[in-house]
């Protein structure tokens, strides 16, 4: 049995009733709404088929269908109508990034939140960064007779501020000498260059002043990975709550532990850096192997920082969700993105506040 021009135009029918109603859909209905050109007896029949075939299903005892994951599938691969935003949810999208875009945590924020606001879903959006943060500087300044200030400098424009207690702090002369043979040693160092040989120059180097630089090596390591996390931002979680699916008190409550553990987060936005992997994917319903999250569908991307893909967007719905808008606002969200921080990345926006 193949899919016909007519069984496409139903299939086609019963996905957008089902959007936009979430209620099962039957074939006189069909015939009411949809100017088909076919009776409803003849719709009835070319839905069993559409059933037996897998692309529709019965809930229930319900009279009306609904469509089926395999459904969703052929429907967003084949059939789906690209879609433009309007002026108004361009701009929309374009104001929420383009406030204090020197903070790079910030425009996060205001980017999940303007995504969900956009599309009524849960939207999930990781900070960008670049695959290896390097130190740029650092420079020892004395604060008082037992403290000095660590300011660590790294070339992603953060800056990091520690306060170090020691025992003897040398006078600002000798700390200037320290931190100018520190930086020599751990310029340019990602945190996998310090290594056991730079420990070692650098305790060698500083024989009397082991236990600062010690504290000050930590410093810089921590600095470095808290810079290499990933940073996660959500928003919209509460809407799911309008949609008639997540009715069920448990399963809404498995879905936002969900969004409570950032790994489960960041392996639904899908894990690595593929710098290759610039289009829009749509994962339906089970194809996330994600238990609690059976139900609902994810319209994810990648957007570049410099020549990496290092940050990553996620729309959460329901199964039904309006495909061909969440993948019309993604689009365009993403290349806004790409845009900014570009610009970022170019220096163009005056730093990074930290």
């Amino acid at each position: 049995m193949k899919l016909n021009d007519r069984k496409i135009r139903i299939l086609e029918a019963i996905i957008t009733d089902y959007i936009a109603t979430a209620e099962p859909i039957g074939s006189r209905t069909i015939a009411r709404k949809y100017n088909l050109g076919i009776s409803p007896a003849t719709i009835r029949n070319e839905m069993s088929d559409l059933e037996e075939l897998g692309f529709i299903e019965q809930p229930h005892t319900s009279a009306g269908r609904v469509p089926s994951q395999k459904g969703y599938r052929l429907y967003v691969d084949n059939l789906m109508q690209s879609r433009k935003l309007s002026q108004e949810e361009a701009d929309f999208l374009k104001n929420a990034i383009s406030f204090n875009v020197n903070r790079i945590e910030y425009m996060m924020e205001q980017t999940a939140k303007a995504l969900a606001m956009l599309t009524s879903y849960t939207t999930v959006v990781t900070e960008p960064k670049s695959r290896k943060v390097k130190v740029k500087h650092i420079q020892l300044i004395p604060i008082d007779e037992s403290e000095i200030a660590a300011v660590i400098v790294l070339d992603n424009k953060a800056i990091k501020n520690n306060i170090i207690r020691v025992r003897n702090i040398p006078d600002t002369d000798e700390l200037n000498k320290i931190s100018s043979g520190i930086n020599g040693i751990l310029k340019n160092c990602s945190a996998e260059d310090i290594d056991s040989g730079a420990i070692t120059e650098l305790m060698r180097s500083f024989t009397q002043y082991k236990d600062m630089v010690t504290k000050v090596l930590k410093a810089v390591i921590s600095a470095l990975h808290q810079e290499e996390d990933v940073h996660v931002y959500t928003s919209g979680v509460k809407n799911l709550l309008g949609f008639p699916e997540f009715s069920d008190v448990t399963k809404v409550k498995n879905i936002f532990q969900t969004f409570e553990e950032k790994d489960m987060l960041i392996t639904l936005l899908g894990e690595g850096d593929d710098t290759s992997a610039d289009k829009i994917q749509i994962i339906i319903g089970g194809e996330n192997n994600m238990e609690e999250l059976r139900d609902c569908s994810i319209v994810r991307a990648n957007y570049r920082f410099g020549n990496n893909s290092v940050g990553k967007i996620g729309i959460i719905g329901p199964t039904r969700m309006n495909y061909s808008q969440t993948v019309a606002v993604l689009n365009e969200i993403v290349k806004k993105l790409d845009s900014v921080i570009g610009a970022f990345v170019d220096g163009e926006d005056g730093g990074y506040d930290e």
